[in-house]
C-alpha cells in the first residue's frame, strides 16, 4: 500500500468541488468494495457496514470542500467512515456468537482447487477470527483491521486515528494480546 497521495485523487476531488458529479462518482467506485470491506470486519454485519459506508460518501461529498490533499482521499474517507462506525456501534449492540458473524459476513471466499475439508477447515478459521474481532473492544478491532487486513502503515494508521505512532505500536500489541486471548476462549469453548 502506497502512502502517497495519488494524483488522479487530488485531480478528482477537485473536478467535484467545481460541481462534477461524475468526478466523484469515479471516487465512491475507486474506494466503495475497499471502505465496504473494511467496515464489515469492523462492524460485523453487511447491513450495517452498507449503511454506514454509504452515510461515509454522502458526508464525505457534503464536506469535499474541506479535503485539503494533505491525506489520501481514502485516509480522509476512511476517518469519516469510522467516526460514523463508532455512533453506530454506540447506538447498537453486536451480536458475539459464531454463527451470527457467519451470517452478517457470509462465507469467506476459498480456493476452489482444494478439497472439501480444507474449504470447511478454512470457513471455520475465518469464522472463528470474525468471531474473536466481533468480541473485541472498538480501540483493537479498528486498529488491528487497518494494520492486518487493510495493510496499512503504522504511520498511516497513526494519520487515519490521529495517534503517534509509539501509540499505534502499543495499542496494535496489546490489540494482538487481546485478539489471542479471545480465540483461545472461543476455542475451549467448541
Amino acid at each position: 500500500m502506497s502512502d502517497e497521495v495519488p494524483i488522479e485523487d487530488a485531480k478528482l476531488v477537485k473536478a467535484a468541488v467545481a460541481g462534477d458529479r461524475d468526478a466523484y462518482g469515479e471516487l465512491v467506485e475507486r474506494y466503495q468494495d475497499r471502505l465496504f470491506n473494511t467496515l464489515l470486519r469492523v462492524l460485523g454485519s453487511r447491513d450495517d457496514a452498507k449503511d454506514v459506508a454509504q452515510d461515509a460518501f454522502v458526508q464525505a461529498f457534503v464536506k469535499l470542500e474541506t479535503f485539503r490533499g494533505a491525506a489520501r482521499f481514502y485516509t480522509w474517507l476512511y476517518r469519516i467512515a469510522m467516526n460514523l462506525a463508532l455512533s453506530h456501534r454506540r447506538r447498537r449492540r453486536p451480536v458475539l456468537s459464531i454463527e451470527a458473524v457467519k451470517e452478517g459476513v457470509g462465507d469467506e471466499p476459498v480456493d476452489q482447487n482444494r478439497g472439501p475439508e480444507a474449504r470447511m477447515m478454512d470457513g471455520e478459521r475465518a469464522a472463528v477470527v470474525q468471531a474473536a474481532l466481533a468480541g473485541l473492544g472498538e480501540e483493537h478491532r479498528q486498529i488491528l483491521v487497518l494494520r492486518e487486513m487493510e495493510d496499512c502503515s503504522y504511520e498511516t494508521i497513526a494519520e487515519i486515528l490521529q495517534l503517534p505512532i509509539g501509540t499505534v505500536r502499543s495499542r496494535l500489541f496489546r490489540a494482538r494480546l487481546v485478539l489471542k486471548e479471545e480465540l483461545k476462549s472461543l476455542l475451549v469453548d467448541e
